[in-house]
């Protein structure tokens, strides 16, 4: 295939392009922050909001594009308005977050999105991802070209910028214990970035992925279980403090909680429709973080 790849220098976006030109016609464009030209790709410098620049590259021939950093409201119809000869499947990188919250019940792909809109950064980020969603099937049925919305929850693995596992990598690299709150009821559901990448991959030009949506979800773990898992995946290097989840140490503002810690803050998502559609499952979370340990820990040993 033919893949326009918008963003992919970043994490999810990196190791799908890795993985993406191993074996299709890749062409990532972005800003040049990282080029991916070791991995095979062809690497367009450019914002995808110069117009001129993106003109120059609708006048190329794509079978997908897979766009990871449409942000803002415009930045879908801004990419196709541009292509002469229209792709047949557009690919956008959405998230979980745009269901509708608070529901209590497991979120499928046919769940309601969310109406309001909330304040604050995040709550811009989910509300722009919402008028995209509407974007991308409008503008897809105009230029009749298929749709596909991928929705991830929480990613972990290699090349995260967020600073999250690998902060914990970081603790027990130089000698701090990690703070565990046990009896904790948030829970969350992480997906390897790698079998993420496989996944998105997958849905690139498959007839079962055209016009439809797919959450990115694996099975939801509290703070203990995943931070266990990560003590086994460290060969024991890591070493956890356990305390209580009342304890005054989780409430403080310096407290590092970066996943869900209270059963308020939980939503819960059904993954089983990407897997049904690719044939392909999620690796068990140690072996996902045994992997994420032997890159991170390079870096701090």
């Amino acid at each position: 295939m033919k893949i326009l790849v918008i963003g992919g220098s970043y994490f999810l976006g990196r190791v799908f392009t890795m993985l993406a030109a191993a074996q299709n016609e890749v062409t990532v464009v972005n800003r040049g922050t990282y080029s991916m030209e070791e991995f095979g790709a062809a690497c367009i410098r450019a914002d995808r909001h110069d117009r001129e620049a993106m003109r120059r590259i609708g006048e190329m021939d794509f079978d997908v594009i897979v766009d990871f950093c449409a942000y803002q409201e415009g930045d879908i119809a801004g990419i196709l308005t541009q292509f002469k000869r229209m792709p047949k499947q557009y690919i956008f990188i959405s998230t979980a977050d745009v269901y509708q919250k608070w529901t209590g019940q497991k979120l499928t792909e046919a769940s309601p999105l969310e109406t309001r809109r909330f304040g604050g950064e995040n709550g811009e980020y989910i509300w722009q991802k919402l008028l995209l969603e509407k974007e991308l099937v409008a503008t897809c049925k105009k230029y009749g070209v298929t749709y596909t919305s991928v929705r991830p929850a929480i990613l972990y693995g290699p090349f995260n910028y967020a600073m999250r596992e690998a902060y914990y990598v970081q603790l027990a690299c130089t000698g701090h214990e990690i703070l565990c709150p046990t009896g904790a009821q948030g829970r969350f559901q992480p997906v390897y970035v790698k079998d993420a990448a496989a996944m998105l991959l997958s849905l690139c030009g498959s007839p079962a992925a055209f016009d439809s949506a797919f959450n990115l979800a694996g099975e939801a773990v509290d703070y203990e279980a995943f931070l266990d898992a990560f003590v086994n995946a460290s060969a024991g290097q890591a070493k956890l403090k356990k305390l209580p989840a009342e304890h005054e140490a989780f409430g403080a503002p310096d407290a590092f909680l970066p996943f869900p810690f209270l059963k308020e803050e939980t939503e819960f998502y059904d993954g089983a429709k990407i897997c049904r559609t690719t044939g392909l499952s999620w690796i068990p979370l140690e072996e996902g973080l045994k992997k994420t340990w032997q890159v991170f820990s390079r870096l701090y040993t």
